[in-house]
């Protein structure tokens, strides 16, 4: 595996990860992960402590809202790409003590085959995670602890109390644009905890920095 470059975001836990594509007329081939290559990064040596146990796909309908999603018991960071069609992905502060609690950050990953890279976002434990669809979308994602539904809760991505004060504005717009038009979302998301409800509710103090 080839990796380009490591960058992070508004909220500096979240990594974007860019590895190279090998380009010729055929098409591509590209090794998308290797384990020595992610934990022998410089900007990436964290990943020594976490081990992926459960690997996941998911399909998704344009116009579609998924999460936002979180675990405990045991914690989950995910590793997520974009295999085909078009992902805004979302990420939201949920730890107590954290600065930037209650923020939420938007980040766009097209695929485009034409292009000679591919790219992986990370999202730590302490965040809650979901993503909204501007095309018919196909994502991977790699988690490093197993699903476990008795220790399971979610932010309604459409609550009044998150801060989108960080977030990219043009892509705000795009999902306040898919919110306002056919929205796809579970009533399991849709019902999700408000920022207010989460901070009162018992099972938001796993969510600290040290616990983490």
């Amino acid at each position: 595996m080839k990796i380009i470059t490591v960058n992070q975001l508004a909220i500096p836990e979240i990594k974007i990860v860019k590895f190279e594509k090998f380009v010729d007329q055929r098409g591509y081939f590209t090794e998308h992960f290797r384990e020595s290559d992610f934990g022998g990064h410089s900007e990436l040596r964290f990943f020594k402590k976490f081990k992926f146990l459960q690997a996941n796909e998911s399909y998704s309908k344009q116009g579609t809202v998924r999460g936002l999603h979180l675990q405990w018991n045991p914690f989950i960071g995910k590793l997520i790409r974009t295999i085909e069609g078009h992902m805004v992905d979302m990420i939201l502060d949920i730890r107590l003590n954290s600065s930037t609690f209650g923020k939420i950050i938007l980040f766009d990953m097209p695929m485009d085959k034409k292009n000679i890279w591919g790219e992986w976002i990370w999202v730590p434990p302490g965040f809650a995670h979901g993503n909204f669809f501007l095309e018919d979308t196909l994502i991977e994602y790699l988690c490093t602890g197993e699903y476990n539904p008795k220790c399971e809760a979610g932010i309604s991505p459409l609550s009044t109390d998150i801060d989108w004060s960080i977030a990219d504005k043009k892509l705000k717009k795009d999902f306040e644009k898919a919110r306002n038009s056919n929205l796809l979302i579970s009533d399991k998301d849709k019902n999700g905890y408000s920022i207010d409800e989460w901070s009162k509710s018992s099972s938001s103090k796993n969510f600290l920095n040290s616990s983490l």
